[in-house]
């Protein structure tokens, strides 16, 4: 049985040498997307507005996707983490301007902090390529 070859996806960042991790992995039809913010390089994006992030973010998981070979398409599983559980219903309604035909699992929680305090949303995705 041959084993599925790996395509790990970068986003350039510095740390991802530092820290041991990549943008997206890539094995046979499973594409795993990090854990991602509302960052371009240094820069933190719409500062303040959780809806605003949740749509730059999801914007940034799609190109991921698209470079791993999958779209929005094959998303099966969501999970988002939220710095104050009071804004669901905004990062909901972003959430269902990329997923409202799609309908994959999804988690939201509220954590207490994430890695800068301007980050008011993480999310990560699954997707399932067809065989």
């Amino acid at each position: 049985m041959n084993k599925p070859a790996r395509q790990n996806i970068g986003s350039g960042a510095p740390w991802e040498d530092t820290i041991g991790y990549s943008r997206a992995v890539r094995m046979g039809n499973i594409v795993e997307v990090a854990g991602t913010t509302a960052t371009e390089g240094d820069e933190h994006i719409a500062v303040g507005d959780i809806y605003g992030q949740t749509k730059f973010i999801l914007q940034k998981i799609e190109k991921a996707l698209l470079q791993a070979g999958a779209s929005l398409q094959e998303v099966v599983r969501t999970r988002i983490y939220v710095t104050d559980i009071s804004q669901w219903q905004e990062v909901g309604r972003a959430h269902g301007e990329f997923f409202s035909q799609i309908k994959p699992v999804s988690t939201m929680v509220e954590v207490k902090a994430l890695i800068h305090p301007d980050l008011l949303v993480e999310i990560e995705v699954t997707a399932i390529l067809p065989s």
